[in-house]
């Protein structure tokens, strides 16, 4: 009997010891391993570079179409035509000269596009009219004839220009001449001889300083000599009386001149333009006080 008990403690020792080491050396062993953290994978945005736009130089009038995928092509804020153009511009010309040259009752409307972010630094109230009139000019050059073309501006702010270059900002539509056109020209006529554009300038300087209203008066004006080819612009200087009146007649002079060159540069051919010089003779202020001065000193533009 004592033998059986001392089995049985020395079995209930062994179960004690065992379950200790257990429980304090192996049961780690079944603790999951720390991981460590991961950090959360950042896919950045995925930037993709807008298409650049391209209108196409296309006509459609009845029988008659031209659709080409090239255009008169500018670079951004600016007026002047990129050239050389592609052969593909230049055979369109070329039947699109015959096609007004057999139809003298019909038009073409070229309307140039421009965006709210361009500069507009020429004489046209914005870049569009003044793109269209630079496409205009290179049509005349090419035996299309001006009373045949008629010239708009229009905001397109959807364009997007490829390595600052806008290709094709210009669309072509085909009109018919109306009834009432003689009598808008005569309105036109009027309103520009009642009202002339009058261009200020520094003292003895040759700066041109322009504002919304002359802008439109200057495309009033190239619209008008399109239509009548008779028509001529006369361009007069004026001066204060600041120095001796020799001086001061040459300033004018310089100054109509000067006015002169702006117009050319924007468009208008020097053969349509005349200028004059008046001096100090013609004052419409007071040369006693600097604003009254600075009146005098102008010129005058208006049409024969």
């Amino acid at each position: 009997m004592r033998k059986t008990t001392f089995y049985l403690l020395l079995m209930l020792i062994t179960i004690i010891v065992g379950t200790y080491f257990y429980m304090t050396c192996c049961s780690a062993c079944r603790l999951p391993a720390k991981v460590a953290p991961t950090k959360e994978k950042v896919i950045a945005p995925v930037t993709t570079t807008p298409k650049a736009t391209a209108y196409p130089f296309a006509v459609n009038s009845g029988s008659f179409a031209i659709n080409i995928n090239d255009n008169y092509n500018f670079d951004a804020s600016a007026s002047t035509i990129l050239m050389p153009l592609s052969e593909k511009v230049t055979g369109a010309l070329d039947s699109l000269k015959s096609f007004l040259n057999a139809n003298p009752n019909k038009s073409i409307a070229i309307v140039g596009y421009y965006t709210a972010d361009e500069t507009n630094d020429t004489a046209y109230p914005n870049l569009g009219v003044a793109r269209a009139n630079a496409i205009k000019n290179h049509f005349v050059a090419n035996g299309i004839p001006s009373v045949q073309i008629n010239t708009i501006g229009k905001l397109n702010n959807e364009m997007i220009a490829k390595d600052n270059i806008y290709l094709g900002p210009v669309a072509y539509s085909i009109t018919e001449k109306t009834d009432t056109e003689a009598d808008e020209l005569t309105t036109l006529y009027n309103k520009i001889k009642a009202n002339p554009l009058v261009l200020y300038f520094d003292n003895a300087k040759t700066s041109i300083r322009l504002n919304a209203e002359q802008r439109q008066k200057i495309a009033d004006i190239s619209r008008y000599l399109d239509k009548v080819p008779t028509a001529q612009v006369n361009i007069v200087g004026h001066a204060d009386n600041t120095g001796n009146k020799a001086i001061n007649y040459r300033l004018g002079q310089e100054r109509a001149d000067f006015a002169k060159n702006f117009f050319v540069k924007n468009g208008i051919a020097a053969s349509r333009i005349n200028t004059a010089s008046k001096g100090q003779t013609q004052p419409i202020a007071s040369n006693a006080t600097e604003a009254g001065r600075n009146k005098n000193r102008r010129t005058v533009v208006t049409l024969n």
